[in-house]
C-alpha cells in the first residue's frame, strides 16, 4: 500500500480559476511538466493560475488547488501510472510507450514522496520562477485543534509586506465568464 495525492475541492473556486478543474477524488501529481514548453513569465489568466498553484488530476487532467494524502493500493497506483503514461504519450509526444511509462513512474514516485504525512493531510503547492528556474514549494494545511471562541482579537486579514512580485488582482467574475 502506498500513499498518493488525491484532489480535494473545499469550495467551487477551482471551477472559476482553472480552465479545466479536476474532479474531487482524482489521483493527482504536481504536474509541473505540463509547463515545460511555456515561458512562465508569459503565462496569463487561468493558465498562469494552474502554473502557480495547480496539482494535475489524473482522471480529467484538470487542475486542483488542494490535494489530500490518501492510501492507494497496487491496482490504484498502476491505474494512475497507466493514465498518466497515456496522457504523456498523447499530449506531450513521448516517443514510445516505454518512455511515457518511465516518465509517468517518475512523476508518480515524486507524488508518493510528498505523501509521507498521515492520510487526510491536505497539501498545497506554490510554483514560482527564481533565478530563471521553476521552484515548487509544498506545504501542509491542518484543521484547527479547537474552535475559536475569542473573536475580538482574531485577525481576519493580516498584511505582510514582501519584495516579491506585485500582487495579482484577478477579476473572478470575468474569469468565470471565460475572460482573463
Amino acid at each position: 500500500m502506498s500513499r498518493l495525492p488525491r484532489t480535494l475541492r473545499l469550495d467551487p473556486s477551482d471551477l472559476v480559476v482553472f480552465e479545466r478543474a479536476a474532479e474531487p477524488g482524482e489521483w493527482a501529481v504536481p504536474g509541473g511538466f505540463a509547463f515545460w514548453d511555456d515561458e512562465p513569465a508569459g503565462l496569463t489568466g487561468k493558465r498562469r493560475q494552474a502554473f502557480r498553484a495547480g496539482f494535475l488530476g489524473l482522471g480529467s487532467f484538470g487542475w486542483s488547488t488542494l490535494v489530500e494524502v490518501a492510501e492507494a493500493g497496487p491496482v490504484e497506483r498502476e491505474a494512475a501510472v497507466a493514465a498518466l503514461a497515456a496522457h504523456i504519450r498523447s499530449e506531450y509526444g513521448a516517443p514510445d510507450e516505454a518512455a511515457a511509462r518511465a516518465a509517468a513512474e517518475e512523476e508518480i514516485s515524486f507524488a508518493e514522496s510528498l505523501c509521507s504525512h498521515p492520510a487526510g493531510t491536505v497539501l498545497a503547492l506554490s510554483r514560482s520562477i527564481e533565478d530563471g528556474t521553476v521552484r515548487e514549494r509544498f506545504r501542509t494545511l491542518h484543521r484547527r485543534e479547537a474552535e475559536h471562541r475569542e473573536f475580538g482579537a482574531l485577525p481576519v486579514f493580516g498584511i505582510v509586506e514582501t519584495e516579491e512580485e506585485p500582487a495579482e488582482r484577478p477579476d473572478l467574475t470575468a474569469m468565470g465568464k471565460g475572460g482573463r
